[in-house]
């Protein structure tokens, strides 16, 4: 096996960082005590990166990506997105030395990954990484690595240091299933979310929330997270281990790649401060109440049967659009109200409205609300605006269920 004796890191943010960090800590101890087979213990790590910050610990930083790579046997890429991967790899490309190893752990979209094994050719190991900052400081990532079998064999001292490796068939593959992989944890940080407000809303103390949520399916997320969950006065949070535009940007090339939207995409929008780790999705405050007010007045329409909690619900102009007898309509707020007589249904204290989801972006929100009103359930589905004088509903859309 050839055994790389310089690796250039180009990105070093929170993760480049960590892995350069890794390989040159474990190449000075196993000089001393070899702890991983075949790992290069005469390792030379060079780093660079686009911001200009220093590598850290004893990784040595090149002024320009050209002079990173000018004597390395493999180059590591550790970068945000496919453009940037595609920049940095043209900005590179003649400095290259025939037959250098391009080993890519960005997270990236199944087509980009794809042109560049095609650029590269066997060349070109992608291996994206499932784990964040703490694991490739422990040396327990998990690469989802597609390449030529020789090209693998080559990477493997340094895909050994920093973790292990599951073998993929492709690059695209490779890529399609680390964003699979992030669409989960997305899925799991906002049903971590949805967990701490309603234990907010029924006063429990946070550590024992955490302590019994630790025990069940979010467990893990909790236990690693545990620090960036602390609601305690004067806790400070460690600093970003993964962020929510790096997430956020994930599921984005998830939904393009497969045509498909994420209805765990609009959660993460907005959440936090540019910069803060996932988990300030999970304790984010619950929506305004302002946003609220609307869909309460509508409730109050219903309960009541007066139409005019509807008017203080609805903008002027809103539509509520539906089928009804087989046949789409699409009523203005003024035909709507005239359905309402001022007197409550006969059976309006079995009839219940529950709002399931509120999502906010920026001046509009939607809202999706389940009516059960005698023998029909009906999904309620809003749009809402924020104007000069507060949130209201711009439009209605609804399903009856037979």
């Amino acid at each position: 096996m050839h055994t790389p004796h310089t690796v250039a890191v180009l990105g070093l943010g929170r993760m480049g960082g960590a892995i350069a960090t890794r390989l040159a800590a474990r190449a000075a101890h196993d000089q001393h005590t070899p702890l991983v087979p075949h790992t290069p213990h005469d390792l030379d790590v060079i780093g660079w990166t686009r911001s200009g910050r220093r590598a850290p610990g004893p990784v040595r930083t090149a002024a320009d990506p050209g002079a990173a790579v000018a004597a390395a046997d493999l180059v590591l890429l550790a970068l945000f997105d496919g453009p940037a991967c595609e920049q940095v790899l043209d900005d590179i490309r003649g400095s290259l030395r025939p037959g250098t190893l391009v080993l890519n752990t960005s997270t990236i979209a199944p087509a980009e990954a794809e042109a560049l094994s095609r650029r590269f050719g066997p060349s070109y190991v992608h291996a994206p990484v499932l784990g964040s900052v703490p694991a490739a400081a422990a040396g327990t990532l998990r690469f989802l690595a597609a390449a030529d079998p020789q090209a693998l064999d080559r990477a493997r001292p340094v895909l050994d240091a920093l973790g292990t490796v599951l073998r993929v068939d492709d690059a695209s593959t490779a890529a399609a299933l680390k964003l699979i992989a992030n669409q989960g944890l997305a899925g799991a940080v906002l049903a971590l979310r949805d967990a701490l407000r309603q234990a907010d809303a029924l006063g429990l103390p946070r550590d024992q929330v955490l302590d019994v949520l630790e025990l069940g399916p979010l467990g893990g997320l909790v236990a690693r997270k545990r620090a960036f969950l602390d609601d305690r006065p004067g806790a400070a949070a460690p600093p970003a281990e993964f962020t929510i535009e790096a997430l956020a940007k994930d599921l984005r090339l998830l939904a393009d790649a497969s045509g498909t939207p994420l209805r765990s995409a609009p959660g993460l929008t907005g959440a936090a401060a540019p910069g803060a780790d996932i988990t300030a999705a999970a304790t984010a405050p619950a929506v305004e109440d302002a946003v609220l007010e609307p869909l309460r007045a509508y409730v109050r329409g219903h309960a009541t049967g007066d139409p005019a909690h509807f008017r203080d619900a609805f903008l002027p102009t809103a539509h509520i659009e539906g089928v009804r007898d087989g046949a789409f309509t699409s009523w203005p707020l003024d035909v709507y109200c005239a359905l309402f007589d001022g007197r409550p249904a006969p059976d309006e204290p079995a009839r219940s409205r529950r709002v399931d989801a509120v999502d906010v972006h920026g001046t509009v929100a939607t809202a999706t609300m389940t009516l059960r009103h005698g023998p029909d359930t009906f999904t309620d589905v809003f749009l809402l605006a924020r104007t000069g004088t507060g949130w209201r509903i711009a439009n209605k859309a609804y399903h009856r269920h037979a």
